[in-house]
């Protein structure tokens, strides 16, 4: 007999327990419990959503620190992805094609020109200019040729990014406008052209290269224009 009380007292104050008992006395509603119960779901999502930024603030920062040599493909467009949209602002080169650019010129971040010199993009140095004499693939008369070639040396990837929208929105001393046709492009595509027709590159190929990894992965929605 003793266990069977014990057993229908336990039930009793599981009863006792359902939310209806804890928020209703004789058909009363607790109104202390109420706003005591709303206090701890909004202080809840309060920590939840502020332990999910810091999360998130964390991952950046780590991130950022992270060598170029070591990110994944989604992880070098991510920490371009920024500096690349503030250039847009500033220059009007769409950040698909800076990110696309960097991407193909440096191997991901892997090359020696942008680990060791920050140039991301394959850009030569002029007389004067901090460079770096490296052997570059060339494509002439039909044919690929390695030869040597006098690279810019960079302090910072972001330096390195800023001096290529630059290129493009200023040209070259003999010709200003040589990449006109990549900062007027009406679409992606057009620009990506507009940048073998300028000669930024020898490679017949360089233009399906560059639209090909911005479809790949959709950078096309990281553009204003």
């Amino acid at each position: 007999m003793a266990k069977r009380k014990k057993k229908g007292a336990w039930r009793k104050r599981l009863q006792q327990l359902k939310p209806a008992n804890l928020f209703l006395r004789r058909g009363r509603v607790l109104w202390g419990r109420v706003l005591l119960a709303l206090i701890l779901i909004v202080g809840i999502s309060i920590y939840a959503t502020d332990l999910e930024r810091q999360v998130k603030e964390q991952a950046a920062v780590n991130l950022a620190k992270k060598p170029f040599d070591q990110l994944t493909k989604d992880q070098f467009i991510a920490r371009l992805k920024p500096e690349a949209e503030s250039l847009e602002t500033t220059y009007k080169v769409r950040a698909s094609i800076s990110i696309a650019q960097a991407a193909l010129e440096s191997d991901w971040g892997h090359s020696k020109l942008s680990t060791q010199y920050y140039n991301f993009f394959g850009v030569k140095a002029a007389s004067g200019q901090p460079s770096v004499t490296m052997a570059t693939k060339e494509f002439e008369n039909g044919t690929w040729i390695t030869v040597d070639g006098s690279f810019r040396r960079y302090s910072s990837w972001q330096e390195s990014l800023e001096a290529h929208a630059k290129l493009l929105v200023n040209g070259t001393t003999d010709n200003p406008q040589r990449y006109a046709g990549v900062i007027n492009g009406a679409t992606y595509e057009d620009s990506a052209n507009a940048l073998y027709q300028g000669g930024y590159a020898t490679d017949p190929d360089y233009s399906k290269k560059v639209i090909q990894i911005i479809k790949t992965y959709q950078l096309y929605k990281y553009d204003k224009s």
